[in-house]
């Protein structure tokens, strides 16, 4: 058993930032961050375009950022954590810059700012085409200055511990539902563990392994949406999931796609069909610039119409010198699959990117569980609404990981460990004969969420998925019930949680909004509003 002052799942963005301020606030308490992989292996290390903030007020204004993303998120925003957001964001990016983030500079030493899908200006701030990836290298940097905070790697979150596991009866409508800590499978041990802990932030990042083709890593499964989900905790808009426009397509590739960044086309890339015909200008005013659903949703549309599986990106026109010093991994990846992007346009199709719902927080990223925060991905503050404009992304995480810093720096004052919560119970377990029943599941559910919840959906199809994912889930509880705990076995049963809940949200949104188009209801319904689940 640990007991820990602050416990932090998750090494992203929001995990790290929060673990970091609280540290700092008390030098004196231990903060514990657990990581299923490794610290650096997060949805962070994958985001390349940039981070978007409004520092440039001579040329840009909080108002356009605030219209911008409340445009992209198409009647679903909370207006208050959007501006809260937009307002707060710069500070926090100051504060990154502080930490050793490095963003790249004109000649002049102002910032360069790029500009991507449905923003009115330019504001994006990016190191090349891997900020994610130095934003993380920063915070790394700086909390392994910290002596009071640990790592345990290789720990997978089992479940949050809950007077569920004191013998009570949880429904959703049980008052106080309060977080005592969690239980742990330890990888490197094989042993499940409890760790107590005063305040628990969930930062477990995004869910696209769902998906037979995603742009995220193979430690996106959901894990922290469905464990509080499992814990009674308020889930709400998983419908919204945002798929990215161009990943690159590359034949008999399944799982993590690479991502080609919107940045590409902010800087005059152009998505072309099969005949080389500049599609994007049918769709919508704003061409290869309009927000990532529409962009998907026409991509899906081309598709359809020439009977191949992807479009093609045009950068022909770049100069390979301009290419290479803002895209250089983007360059490198291309050739080393031989596509000159200075002769060859780059195959591209949308892939699973992000989940604008997920768990349920107020403005102070509280859940709807005492004790128990959420940052980042696996949140659902109100900021993305029904679809989340690029870049917004990390510097929600920012913000957020402040806001909870804030609020359980009060609280921590009035809470106390529960020692009476008791250790795991793995009794009447035996090991899996065969891991095929595990992996063939996984196949099985991926497929069932590309073929029938994907880009485009209608009530055929999410009955469908919803039969095929009653059945899945039966199998899966039948084996976690009898089989001994493995990583497999408990990433399956959690993305099953994950299918259901997109499902489920999609199946009572009765309109097509942002991300979430369904072919039997076209339009908007008159009545906006979000999916609690």
């Amino acid at each position: 058993m640990q007991k820990t002052d602050f416990l932090v799942i998750g090494s992203g963005i929001a995990g790290l930032t929060y673990a970091l301020k609280m540290a700092n606030r008390f030098p004196e308490r231990k903060v514990l961050v657990l990581t299923k992989a490794t610290a650096d292996e997060t949805n962070t290390k994958y985001a390349q375009g940039g981070i978007a903030v409004v520092n440039d007020l001579e040329n840009d204004s909080y108002a356009k950022h605030i219209e911008d993303t409340l445009i992209a998120g198409d009647g679903i925003c909370n207006e208050k954590v959007v501006e809260i957001v937009v307002k707060e964001g710069p500070e926090r990016v100051e504060e990154i810059i502080e930490w050793g983030a490095q963003f790249d500079k004109e000649e002049d030493g102002d910032y360069k700012r790029g500009k991507e899908g449905g923003h009115s200006e330019f504001r994006i701030l990016h190191h090349k085409d891997v900020t994610g990836k130095e934003m993380e290298r920063a915070l790394l940097d700086a909390v392994a200055r910290q002596k009071n905070i640990e790592f345990v790697n290789h720990c997978f979150v089992i479940d949050i511990i809950t007077q569920h596991h004191m013998g009570y009866l949880i429904t959703k409508s049980t008052p106080d539902i309060e977080c005592y800590g969690v239980y742990v499978l330890n990888l490197e041990t094989n042993r499940i563990e409890k760790i107590l802990a005063k305040i628990t932030l969930l930062a477990s990042g995004g869910n696209g392994q769902v998906y037979r083709t995603t742009t995220n890593p193979s430690i996106a499964t959901g894990d922290g949406v469905a464990m509080v989900y499992r814990a009674k905790g308020r889930i709400e808009n998983m419908e919204f999931i945002q798929f990215h426009p161009t990943a690159l397509y590359e034949p008999g590739v399944r799982g993590q796609a690479f991502l080609i960044t919107e940045a590409v086309r902010g800087d005059g890339g152009i998505l072309r069909n099969k005949k080389g015909e500049a599609f994007m200008e049918r769709y919508d005013p704003r061409k290869d610039l309009a927000p990532r659903d529409i962009v998907a949703r026409a991509i899906d549309s081309e598709m359809k119409k020439s009977g191949i599986e992807h479009v093609w990106l045009d950068c022909r026109h770049f100069t390979k010198e301009k290419f290479t010093e803002h895209f250089p991994n983007i360059y490198e990846k291309c050739m080393s699959i031989g596509i000159d992007i200075t002769k060859d346009m780059i195959p591209v199709a949308p892939a699973a990117h992000y989940s604008c719902g997920g768990i349920k927080t107020d403005e102070w990223g509280r859940s709807s569980i005492n004790n128990l925060y959420a940052a980042g991905e696996c949140a659902s503050t109100g900021l993305h609404g029904a679809n989340r404009l690029a870049s917004n992304s990390l510097l929600e995480a920012m913000v957020f990981a402040h806001r909870c810093f804030l609020d359980a720096t009060e609280k921590i004052k009035l809470i106390e460990l529960n020692e009476a919560v008791p250790d795991w119970n793995a009794e009447g377990t035996s090991e899996p004969r065969e891991m095929i029943l595990i992996t063939q599941s996984l196949k099985e559910l991926q497929q069932v969420m590309s073929d029938y919840v994907g880009i485009v959906r209608n009530d055929i199809r999410l009955q469908r998925a919803m039969r095929r994912l009653d059945l899945l889930w039966v199998e899966t509880e039948d084996l976690y019930q009898s089989s001994s705990l493995s990583p497999q076995l408990l990433e399956l049963r959690n993305m099953i949680s994950v299918g259901y809940l997109i499902v489920k949200g999609a199946s009572f949104r009765k309109e097509s909004r942002g991300l979430h188009f369904n072919t039997d209801y076209p339009e908007k319904s008159v009545l906006v509003q979000n999916i609690v689940l």
